[in-house]
């Protein structure tokens, strides 16, 4: 083997969890420590595989923060990496320009932070001529392409070039540093280490460009599996990559079908399932779930009113593992018009589907006339804009609120059948 380093980017160090502290503390305590128990394992693995390099290409800190702890356990980590001679070699991202604490902490030599403007690091790993090419923001903000910057690559070398870039465009994210693939795959380099979107994507060929995502997701918006990157480089300059999962929990949004679930122990039952089948799927070390209820059912009300006890049930199924969280439970189950139902309210529900869509009466749109014209001028628009708008915003209310009551009565009848 010529050569290996570690690419990563995004690690967001202490990065704060607000939402999640509010819903769960103990589960917002866990993932909040986790951003540093991901850095310490990323040490871990730099010196268990006896890398010559780690590659951090943006995002190592988590926007203004000022915490001179979160500095030192960064000294610290990095000072273990100096110790076995493994260089480190870091560009500032959009958060890291925001953090005051990078112009404050004193790193080790090993250690490369690259400026604003672009320079180029000839170096010698295990025996190979090593470029590495690289360029921080200076600002939070790169709203222009930085890759005209970069120094050309260095005849018969291995060429390695950093930039944190939203490439060109990725849904969530701003644009910085925007380019395009085609024109990182054109600069002669044999790798680009990427940086800023939290999403793993990797590109192999003559030039690999590789973003390696988030090493450790913090809410549900970046679920999934997350690693970081181990390169491994041939002497005849074949690249390997492998992901090396390393996150201490794993965040995953959790489907629930309930077409044809009619009673509520089928419902709960069916959450169980769902919840016991997914841990058993994923080798996280933590999973942290929202369920989500999906389809038609006539459970769809009472689902949504008894949301919470519902969370209950999942929350004594992630309890029996120890290692499984749930992070909230959503209900997007629809009512359905087609539902069967019998007796009394089976004649309820026809006689509201036959009226379904008519309009109502002219007494009672003079009455909402009346109504609206006593709301706040800055609220009068809520119902609609024209007669037409308002009668149809009325309906639907009326359709709605018809439903919910035959919800609330099948709610009824299950429960005492139960």
């Amino acid at each position: 083997m010529a050569f290996k380093f570690v690419h990563t980017a995004d690690i967001h160090l202490d990065s704060p969890l607000k939402s999640l502290a509010m819903r769960d503390a103990e589960l917002a305590d866990m993932v909040g420590n986790a951003t540093r128990t991901v850095l310490t394992r990323i040490v871990d693995l730099c010196i268990s595989e006896q890398v010559q390099a780690l590659i951090v290409a943006g995002d190592l800190y988590d926007g203004a923060q000022t915490s001179m702890k979160t500095a030192r356990f960064l000294a610290v980590e990095l000072e273990r990496l100096a110790s076995e001679g493994i260089p480190a070699f870091l560009i500032r991202g959009n958060h890291d320009a925001l953090s005051k604490i990078t112009r404050e902490l004193v790193l080790p030599d090993t250690v490369k932070v690259f400026s604003g403007r672009a320079e180029v690091i000839e170096t010698l790993w295990n025996g190979h001529d090593v470029a590495v090419h690289g360029i921080s923001f200076s600002a939070p903000h790169a709203p222009d392409n930085l890759l005209d910057k970069f120094h050309a690559p260095v005849p018969g070398v291995f060429n390695i070039g950093l930039l944190h870039t939203s490439l060109d465009g990725a849904v969530g994210h701003d644009p910085y540093a925007p380019c395009a693939l085609t024109e990182l795959q054109a600069t002669g380099f044999q790798y680009w280490t990427l940086g800023h979107i939290h999403q793993r994507a990797a590109h192999p060929g003559k030039t690999n460009v590789v973003m390696p995502g988030i090493p450790q997701g913090r809410d549900i918006g970046e679920a999934g599996l997350k690693s970081v990157t181990l390169v491994s480089v041939d002497d005849s300059g074949g690249v390997t990559m492998s992901e090396r999962a390393l996150a201490v929990a794993q965040f995953e949004r959790m489907p629930v079908a309930c077409d044809d679930l009619h009673n509520w122990p089928d419902l709960v039952a069916a959450l169980r399932a769902a919840l016991t089948t997914i841990r058993q799927l994923h080798d996280a070390e933590h999973l942290i779930v929202r369920p989500v209820l999906k389809g038609v059912s006539p459970l769809a009300w009472r689902a949504r009113r008894d949301a919470d006890i519902l969370r209950a049930e999942a929350q004594v199924v992630a309890e029996s593992f120890g290692t499984l969280w749930i992070d909230k439970l959503e209900v997007t189950l629809e009512e359905g018009n087609d539902t069967p139902r019998v007796g009394p309210i089976g004649e309820l529900a026809t006689l509201i589907k036959a009226n379904a869509g008519k309009a109502h009466d002219t007494a009672m749109q003079d009455e909402l006339d009346a109504l609206i014209k006593k709301l706040p001028r800055e609220l009068r628009h809520l119902f609609g804009d024209t007669q037409a708008s308002v009668a149809a915003t009325c309906q639907a209310e009326m359709q709605t609120g018809a439903l919910e009551v035959l919800a609330q009565l099948d709610a009824g009848e299950s429960e005492i059948c139960d």
